[in-house]
């Protein structure tokens, strides 16, 4: 099994930009690169901040380019979204008995887990008692299935202080409902820090990746969030029966291509090759 994984597009109105940029144009190419590359991904997930500042106008723009992925789509909302808003223009995606957007999709390889993080007028990543309460029944109905869990905050710091100041706020609780679960956890995909991340948490491996319009700057010292313009990716998440691959693919990257066994300029390599 394939799927796709990207996140923190930051959709604004048409006309307008964001940091001086559109961010519609890195969409659109990415999007363009995986209907091309990727046509047998079986499935998509953006993990939260859909839009900007989260107007209709917003997600009105990203719904028409969204529609261009030949694949199913499975959609969060993050700390920049409007959850009222969102299902206005995406009330196909599920949502749970209290109005959260959270979902479960069992798939050949396992269940899905989508979370919803989100807590109007804050950046920082919220999961209430509700919520908590929604997680712990999928993870108890999982049986022996193998889980995979989405969402856009992480649960844990990542030692960049400007991004650790607004994670996932009920650290402990959460890590409480996941412990039991985490042998069953195959992995963990989130956003929002708008940087390639990886490694593990409570043992299960866990990934994030570069966001479409703007990036956030590796400083560990200061506490100010400064962003830069490193190019964005997408990842193609492959399943195996006892693996889990995770590309990052920085689509826009225009550096020259070539074959490897053949140098495109006259350096040693080919002088070696003639002598």
């Amino acid at each position: 099994m394939k799927i796709i994984h990207f996140t923190d597009t930051h959709f604004i109105p048409v006309g307008k930009t964001l940091y001086g940029r559109d961010p519609a144009a890195a969409l659109k190419r990415c999007i363009v690169d995986i209907n091309q590359n990727h046509p047998d991904a079986e499935l998509c997930v953006i993990t939260g901040d859909l839009t900007h500042w989260g107007e209709p106008e917003a997600f009105d723009h990203l719904k028409q380019y969204l529609e261009e992925l030949t694949m199913p789509l499975r959609l969060l909302v993050g700390n920049h979204d409007d959850r009222h808003v969102f299902r206005q223009w995406f009330g196909e995606h599920p949502c749970d008995a209290n109005g959260f957007i959270q979902s479960v999709e069992d798939l050949s390889v396992g269940r899905f887990i989508y979370l919803d993080t989100n807590e109007p007028g804050h950046h920082e990543g919220w999961y209430c008692d509700q919520r908590m309460q929604w997680l712990e029944q999928q993870f108890a109905a999982a049986a022996e299935k193998d889980i995979y869990l989405f969402m856009h905050h992480p649960p844990f710091d990542i030692g960049i202080p400007a991004l650790d100041r607004i994670s996932l706020v009920q650290k402990e609780a959460f890590s409480e409902v996941v412990k039991p679960y985490r042998k069953q956890i195959r992995h963990l995909f989130f956003g929002h820090i708008h940087r390639p991340l990886s490694g593990s948490w409570l043992g299960i491996p866990m990934s994030s990746l570069r966001a479409m319009n703007h990036q956030v700057q590796m400083d560990m010292k200061d506490s100010l969030l400064k962003g830069n313009f490193e190019p964005p990716a997408y990842c193609v998440v492959l399943f195996r029966d006892d693996t889990i691959i995770v590309h990052f693919h920085d689509f826009m990257d225009n550096s020259p291509k070539f074959d490897m066994a053949h140098s495109p300029t006259e350096d040693w390599t080919v002088m070696k090759s003639h002598s």
